[in-house]
């Protein structure tokens, strides 16, 4: 038996077919259904994508899960990117997704629940958002297709119950890549540019949910729930729903349906005012029935105003002559008491009392005089007897005799021994006229005592 000259492993097989797989599938998209999905502790998802007639291994690796916009499950049809790999362990490949999709109707309804689960958690559909509407706008924006049914179907019942109201068109495309941005901008530009707008309405007649799908953007809805002024969403038919009719401040179920939102027939206006005029006149009436009434009682109460004028002009007769009487009694009664308090004044005069007071202040004055000469005398003899006194015990007075006083220097303390002063020491001799500072050369003791001289007697 001839053997050829190549031989392959097991392993080597499976690296050149590894090779060869993810060198020709380098990226590359596929589409199919998921079937036994399984998240393991890892985080990755695996599962198997597969058709009528065939299956393949995928594994879609939890670093990348950011990018995905719903929780896989088993039945739903996808459109996967992803890598061929080989995984030498088993000899078998899959592939590995970076990116998957839903694919169809059944993403279009997911993403559409995604977002409205979205906006409701933030609040944009709370009722208490919602502006109200005018009860009669004079001036209306419709954002719709200008030759679509929807516009005409509109404009018929919005003047066949009201012809008096300004509508202005604003052109958009409805369907299409395009139609969210511009019924944003639609949007904005009324905001911005016609403050006079008192009601929009976004519309279009019915038709598929990719259709409908630019009023089911999120740009559509923030647009609307930014607007100042009211909206009104009618979009497709009774049974359609989009974004737009739940953010909006109003929904209609269709165009037709928008406009009998929008205003009440002209003849039910006329008619209601017509009502209000008649319920005013008669109101008038029964105000007007009620006051005659009221005067009538009161005139009644008053009765004739001359017989009246006259009991008020006697009564105010006698008041006069009261009030004239009672004035003369007070004013005799105040003369009589100013004369009696001029008498008591006159008794009290201050004159005659400073006559009688004046002789008492001169003999107190002339008192006060002798006393006061009689004390200064005593004082002055008495300060003259302590001068006498402070001046024969002065040791001036002593230095007039002959004597002197000593003290040392510098600190002039009184010598009364020779202790006090010794030899080399400087003294100060005080006399009677002026001092002697002095040099002490020399010191000695005196030998006895001189005898005191006592003065005669």
């Amino acid at each position: 038996m001839d053997f050829p000259d190549k031989i392959y492993s097991v392993t080597e097989l499976t690296e050149e077919i590894k090779d060869l797989l993810e060198e020709e599938f380098p990226r590359i998209w596929v589409e199919g259904e998921i079937s036994n999905f399984r998240v393991p502790p890892s985080g990755h998802y695996y599962f198997v994508l597969k058709d009528t007639q065939s299956q393949i291994r995928a594994v879609f690796f939890k670093s990348d899960r950011s990018s995905l916009s719903f929780r896989p499950e088993d039945g739903l049809k996808v459109l996967c990117l992803g890598r061929l790999n080989v995984y030498p362990g088993r000899g078998e490949y899959q592939i590995v997704l970076e990116r998957m999709e839903l694919k169809g109707w059944g993403a279009l309804q997911m993403a559409f629940e995604r977002l409205k689960e979205r906006l409701f958690q933030e609040g944009l559909f709370d009722p208490s958002r919602k502006k109200p509407l005018p009860l009669l706008p004079r001036k209306v924006a419709v954002v719709t297709s200008p030759t679509g049914a929807a516009v005409r179907d509109f404009l018929r019942i919005l003047y066949r119950r009201f012809h008096n109201i300004q509508v202005l068109i604003y052109p958009v495309p409805v369907q299409g890549e395009a139609a969210a941005y511009e019924i944003e901008k639609a949007l904005q530009y009324l905001n911005r540019f016609c403050p006079e707008t008192e009601v929009i309405v976004i519309t279009r007649g019915g038709g598929s949910l990719e259709d409908l799908w630019p009023f089911n953007e999120e740009r559509v809805a923030r647009a609307i729930a930014a607007s100042r002024i009211p909206v009104i969403s009618a979009v497709g038919h009774e049974v359609d729903f989009t974004i737009s009719d739940f953010v909006a401040d109003l929904r209609a179920s269709t165009p037709s349906a928008a406009a009998e939102l929008l205003v009440e027939p002209q003849k039910e206006w006329e008619n209601r005012i017509r009502e209000l005029r008649e319920r005013l006149k008669r109101q008038v009436r029964q105000r007007l029935e009620s006051w005659e009434e009221k005067l009538y009682q009161l005139r009644k109460r008053m009765g004739d105003p001359r017989r009246r004028w006259m009991d008020v002009t006697l009564r105010l007769d006698d008041y006069g002559t009261r009030l004239r009487l009672a004035l003369g009694r007070i004013l005799r009664q105040k003369e009589e008491g100013l004369t009696r308090l001029g008498e008591k004044l006159l008794a009290q005069n201050p004159i005659i009392h400073l006559e009688r007071r004046q002789g008492r202040v001169e003999i107190h004055r002339l008192r006060l005089t002798a006393l006061m000469e009689r004390g200064l005398s005593r004082w002055e003899s008495g300060l003259k007897a302590q001068e006498t006194a402070l001046a024969a015990l002065s040791p001036y007075r002593v230095l007039e005799r002959g004597y002197a006083m000593v003290r040392t220097l510098p600190g002039l303390s009184l010598v009364r021994k020779i202790e006090d002063a010794p030899r080399g020491s400087n003294i100060r001799v005080s006399l009677a006229r002026g001092d002697l500072d002095c040099l002490v050369e020399e010191t000695r003791e005196r030998e006895e005592e001189p005898a005191l001289v006592q003065r005669p007697l």
